[in-house]
């Protein structure tokens, strides 16, 4: 539920009515690839993005419960591990940050 709801977050926070519509087609594309290796189980497959945002959001701090009675409160932490990852720096010397803002996915082992 909690992986489920990261991935809803993220496309609502970074691929919503004002983003770039390429980078829409791009991020819905990559899907669970945004944080994920492909071909490989999720809990353990992250690519550097996904590493920088499991600093900050792990899915057993997010049980269906708490996001059932608290969506506004998850959303809140959510977004705030997200903004915090996107300080942190990809192999190729940009700040995820960046690369989002430049319509561009976060990791550059994405996978596509």
């Amino acid at each position: 539920m909690a992986i489920s709801e990261f991935g809803k977050q993220w496309k609502s926070e970074y691929l919503g009515e004002d983003a770039d519509k390429d980078f829409v087609k791009l991020g819905k594309k990559a899907n669970c690839y945004v944080c994920h290796v492909k071909g490989e189980k999720k809990e353990e497959a992250r690519n550097e993005y996904g590493k920088a945002v499991h600093e900050y959001l792990k899915a057993e701090d997010f049980p269906k419960e708490y996001i059932k009675d608290h969506p506004e409160e998850a959303k809140k932490k959510i977004i705030e591990g997200f903004k915090k990852a996107a300080d942190h720096k990809s192999k190729d010397g940009k700040k995820f940050g960046e690369k989002i803002e430049n319509n561009e996915l976060p990791a550059t082992d994405a996978g596509l």
